[in-house]
């Protein structure tokens, strides 16, 4: 096994002995940011560091007037470096700024203040691509284009169009060689990743390869524009004609892998609230709407919308959203939809014991786990919560804190899980900043009770039968056929299984008839031998 540091450079170089300029200037450049910020300390204070650490004191930076630096907490350093870094690496802390149940708090709290905004590339590249793509002019496709982008992120900008039909729309476009660096760089961060699973005891616990992995997979699904394109048309299907929610048409004729054409939409920032309420917004109807939207998709369409930040959500007076850039969704199985039910209502009447067993009959923690041992530990996370007045506990919180408590019990990770609590924590956040009353559980304590009866309780049961009666119908003539094979099986083995017990029981007459000439064998012998002995 290769050391740690070498196998990335045989990964950087695909092998060859010889590292390429370009690579060995970013691995410099990586460590020239990480020690300017500070976190070379961090890494020097790990054990199997600590040895080395008078070659630090020898090195020019070490004699560099760094207190300023030091004196930053560890958060500010590591958001400031990823931002140096660049673009996927400040797209990779937006991502663990997520992961609360990971991360300490005062880091994953930094790690939110993370902005993916980076320079827009030339229009004359995005007019190529836009074309090579489509397969025809500018000029064909768009009756009005304008080269300067309204928008510009790690993965794509935006530029507005109208078309020939008179429609205004947006155009969405991928970077150019965007899907390469992401993977040089990801082959880094998994490096990194691996380094510090391996040398770290705290790091190890919060499990890097598994973040990174996640990450990747988020990462490498918002590259493709039709994947996105799909997602967003299936969220506007489920709420077609609604009074509380809008998803903008796309137009699949101008949509490719790289480009993505939607129709344009007209509203106010959903965190512009000085705006909303000059113009008259209806606060505590949009904060009950968010909470009703986030159940509606997660547990009656199966299918939600995982990256609903305020940069993704806006408002047509006086209470309805509207929805953007779905690359990130999220869904769960049956399965996953009833615990999380039970879960939730379990919590809302502190039934600590069947939260326990919701997670281990589920699989999400080990089925070895002790249920007294594991209730006991969430009962001591939830009941200081619960003191509080329901107003003020956090949903997404508690989601959170039982996160954490369950990972010291061997959960797993369950990406499905993970985007929930993210979009939970967003949906929370945006319903208190938009009206801070908010009672997230008596808002959504009705709907939950309303659909676990509805798919768990008697009528779903009828319902259900009644859902494969046809299938039952169908198979119906085979049953006497079906019966008649499975009574001559039985007949067969019960003749194969009489056979065996014969056979068995010649073998054991067998063994006792051997047995029985063994032992007078040997009594045969013993008198003679005895006879012997007297006479002689």
């Amino acid at each position: 096994m290769y050391p740690p540091l070498l196998r990335w450079v045989l990964y950087a170089t695909k092998g060859n002995a010889v590292i390429r300029p370009k690579i060995l200037m970013r691995l410099i450049h990586i460590n020239w940011v990480l020690v300017m910020h500070g976190l070379d300390e961090i890494v020097l204070n790990t054990p199997y560091f600590r040895p080395i650490r008078f070659l630090a004191l020898c090195t020019p930076y070490y004699w560099l007037n760094r207190k300023n630096e030091l004196a930053v907490s560890r958060g500010v350093r590591i958001r400031q470096a990823l931002e140096d870094l660049g673009p996927i690496y400040v797209k990779f802390g937006q991502a663990l700024s997520t992961r609360k149940d990971l991360l300490p708090d005062d880091i994953a709290d930094e790690l939110v203040k993370l902005q993916d905004r980076v320079p827009p590339f030339g229009s004359d590249i995005a007019r190529a691509i836009i074309e090579k793509e489509l397969g025809m002019s500018i000029n064909e496709a768009f009756a009005e284009f304008d080269p300067e982008p309204m928008a510009s992120a790690s993965v794509a900008q935006v530029h507005t169009a109208t078309l020939h039909t008179g429609e205004d729309v947006v155009v969405k476009v991928l970077r150019p060689d965007i899907e390469g660096r992401i993977h040089s760089d990801m082959g880094l961060i998994y490096e990194l990743a691996r380094i510090a699973e391996k040398f770290s005891p705290d790091a190890r616990r919060l499990r890097p390869m598994e973040v990174v992995a996640e990450f990747e997979k988020t990462t490498l699904d918002e590259l493709d524009l039709v994947r996105e394109a799909a997602n967003a048309a299936k969220i506007r299907r489920n709420f077609d004609k609604s009074t509380i929610i809008y998803i903008p048409e796309v137009h699949w004729e101008f949509t490719r892998q790289k480009v993505m054409v939607m129709e344009r939409i007209h509203g106010i920032p959903v965190g512009d609230i000085d705006k909303l309420r000059a113009g008259g917004a209806d606060f505590k109807l949009l904060a009950e709407r968010g909470v009703e939207i986030f159940f509606t998709q997660v547990f009656r369409d199966n299918f939600f919308h995982a990256d609903m930040h305020p940069g993704n959500i806006f408002v047509e007076l006086p209470a309805k959203y509207i929805a953007i850039d779905f690359g990130i969704v999220g869904s769960l199985s049956l399965s996953d939809q009833h615990y999380l039910a039970e879960n939730f209502l379990a919590f809302f009447n502190r039934d600590y014991r069947k939260v326990a067993e919701m997670h281990v009959e589920s699989g999400w923690v080990p089925r070895t786990t002790r249920i007294e041992e594991f209730e006991s530990a969430i009962r001591s996370v939830c009941e200081p919560i619960f003191e509080k007045p329901l107003k003020d506990i956090s949903f997404g919180q508690l989601l959170l804190r039982l996160f954490q408590t369950a990972r010291r019990f061997d959960m797993q990770v369950q990406p499905q899980l993970v985007l929930l609590q993210k979009t939970l924590l967003n949906i929370e956040g945006l319903g208190r900043q938009l009206y801070p009353e908010l009672d997230l559980w008596q808002t959504a304590k009705p709907f939950l009770e309303g659909w676990f009866h509805e798919r768990m309780g008697p009528k779903a049961k009828i319902n259900q039968l009644l859902k494969q009666f046809p299938e039952f119908a169908q198979q119906f003539p085979e049953i006497p056929s079906l019966l008649y094979k499975a009574l001559d099986n039985a007949a067969h083995t019960q003749q194969q299984a009489e056979a065996q017990q014969r056979e068995l029981a010649l073998l054991r007459e067998q063994i006792d008839s051997h047995q029985r000439h063994t032992l007078w064998a040997m009594l045969a012998g013993a008198t003679l031998i005895s006879l012997a002995v007297l006479f002689q």
